[in-house]
């Protein structure tokens, strides 16, 4: 009976999948949702959270030269950071749980040295 490997130990009755196919698209799949999903939900919350502080919405353009210098820095910055950060997080999350389900950690993932 052919085997199976699952997180270092051997399963007998089941086949080994090999090569790219289901895990490299399975972690595309939740790597790319991860990453919109958590970047729509920063955009809610820190937005929500300037409004609160300044009393205003933050700027629609902070591009635009009737910004303030100082209200463009604050916000791409913020947001910069939460953003990155939320989208770090998630990613870490999808990867622990991908490693969880194939006993392996996805392409590209892997630690090196």
């Amino acid at each position: 009976m052919p085997a199976t490997v699952s997180k270092g130990r051997v399963a007998v009755g089941h086949p080994v999948r090999q090569g790219r196919g289901v895990g490299d698209k399975t972690w595309k799949i939740m790597g790319m949702g991860s990453a919109v999903l958590t970047g729509i939900a920063a955009k809610k919350i820190i937005t929500a959270a300037w409004t609160k502080g300044t009393g205003h919405p933050p700027p629609a353009n902070p591009e635009s030269p009737d910004t303030s210098w100082s209200e463009a820095l604050v916000w791409a910055l913020a947001s910069g950071a939460l953003v990155g950060v939320a989208r770090m997080l998630a990613a870490r999350k999808a990867a622990s749980y991908y490693r969880k389900s194939a006993g392996h950690l996805p392409r590209g993932l892997q630690e090196v040295g």
